[in-house]
């Protein structure tokens, strides 16, 4: 072999050899990929947070398969001048340079191209808002309605309470009534008592009216006088509290008997009975305790944030154990004006029927109020819609052509699955009701931020 061919023989094997070491020369870089294969991609060179170096892809490869193209590398000088740098996690912090977050993952820049107009729209890829579930519905008007529910106890009626008593001191000569629970009806004898000073009292009244009758033929004076005594005596008999038809028997017997009955007030039940034959009692010492429960009340505990809900006359839904399976009306009668400290709750008392007497006192309640929102169909949205930061509450707008426009709206009740909207919505527009949390922490809410957060001059992340 001459040396000029094993010269050329070596030329060639060094082109070769060369053209096989020199594929980082076979074309242009077009990015650099994630080194684990994530999603990742960098216009330079970099490092993972590991510290491996990003992967170079060159011209030809993408088209190859050895590497899947970039999402945001081709189209990256389509989004313009890069405004700022989010969170990556879609935390509410920017900064106006590139850095790392605490785990070490590097912020998102943010180009004009996706931050919307300057009225505070947020524009989002239609791939990203089908990717993400996107969904909307209508702000219309509709009949809201809440059931509140609560727990109370039966409980008599006080209007429907009678203390059987006298303004006299005597003895209870025998008792008809002697059994706390029996039913009792108006005008039934109770008690036989003896009362000195009644039967002096009746003795009185007895002669007068007797010499008022005797002197039928008598002057004028004469029988005005007799009038006089017996109409004191008759006074001093009615308050003792001496009915008209004791008088009238008085009247046609002519004679006083040594005891008095004394009778029930009112239909009712004995709740309390403090009388036991025998018994000294002086004027004012109670004696029976006697209570109507044909209507009982039934004291509900409801909490604090729904008493604003409640009215009088509201139709009330009412269950017991003791009877599972029915149902009770009532209606609202009373609203207390105090709220229990303790318990943050607020009593409510309602009236309902008990003819039958199945409610006794001291029962046990579950109380259920249906309540209306408003006189009629009022402005509302999907409570799903909402985004609540605590003291104030906003909702993404639809704009169309994944374009969301952030809103800070006033909510009034919540029923049905539903707020009633008073300020910021009208009627036809079109909320977010599903993803919109996905796409505050994608957009980050540039302009919904200033609704959440006092304006100042400094720019995002200082």
């Amino acid at each position: 072999m001459t040396p000029r061919l094993a010269a050329l023989i070596f030329f060639t094997l060094g082109l070769a050899i060369s053209a096989a070491a020199g594929q980082p020369q076979q074309g242009k870089v077009l990015y650099y990929r994630d080194p684990m294969d994530r999603p990742y991609y960098s216009a330079e060179p970099k490092k993972h947070e590991m510290g491996m170096d990003y992967i170079a892809v060159y011209e030809g490869e993408e088209d190859s398969g050895q590497a899947p193209p970039p999402p945001t590398a081709p189209t990256a000088p389509a989004k313009g001048k890069i405004l700022y740098y989010r969170n990556p996690m879609g935390l509410p912090d920017t900064s106006p340079v590139p850095k790392k977050d605490s785990m070490g993952m590097d912020y998102i820049p943010v180009y004009e191209a996706e931050t919307g107009d300057e009225t505070g729209t947020v524009k989002i890829g239609l791939a990203k808002v089908q990717k993400l579930g996107v969904q909307s519905a209508p702000v219309e008007r509709r009949r809201l309605s809440r059931t509140i529910r609560a727990v109370g106890t039966v409980q008599a009626d006080e209007r429907r309470l009678y203390i059987v008593n006298t303004k006299f001191e005597g003895w209870i000569d025998k008792l008809y009534v002697n059994a706390t629970g029996e039913t009792v009806r108006r005008g039934q004898p109770l008690m036989e008592i003896y009362a000195p000073e009644l039967v002096v009292a009746e003795r009185e009244y007895l002669l007068a009216w007797r010499s008022l009758q005797d002197m039928a033929d008598a002057g004028p004076e004469i029988r005005k006088s007799a009038s006089q005594l017996a109409e004191a005596a008759l006074q001093r008999l009615s308050n003792w509290d001496i009915s008209a038809d004791q008088v009238k028997r008085l009247q046609r017997a002519g004679t006083v008997t040594r005891t008095l009955t004394l009778r029930a007030p009112a239909d009712g039940t004995v709740m309390e009975k403090m009388a036991v034959e025998g018994m000294h009692f002086t004027a004012g010492d109670p004696l029976y305790r006697i209570a109507d429960l044909s209507s009982v009340w039934l004291t509900a505990e409801v909490f604090e944030q729904d008493i604003g809900l409640l009215h009088r006359g509201q139709d009330v839904t009412i269950a017991v154990n003791a009877y599972p399976g029915t149902e009770f009306t009532g209606k609202v009668d009373f609203i207390y004006p105090t709220v229990l400290q303790e318990t943050r709750t607020g009593k409510v008392r309602i009236v309902v029927p008990n003819g039958d007497g199945r409610l006794k006192t001291g029962m046990y309640a579950n109380v259920a109020v249906n309540t209306a929102v408003g006189d009629g169909p009022v402005l509302a949205i999907p409570d799903s819609a909402v985004i609540d930061s605590g003291t104030r509450q906003a909702v993404l707008i639809e704009r169309g052509e994944g374009t969301f426009e952030p809103r800070e709206v006033r909510l009034g009740a919540r029923a049905d699955g539903f707020y009633q909207v008073r300020q910021g919505l009208s009627g036809g527009e079109r909320v977010v009701v599903s993803a919109n949390f996905l796409i505050d922490a994608e957009s980050n809410l540039r302009a919904a931020l200033k609704a959440f957060i006092p304006p100042d001059d400094k720019k995002p992340g200082e």
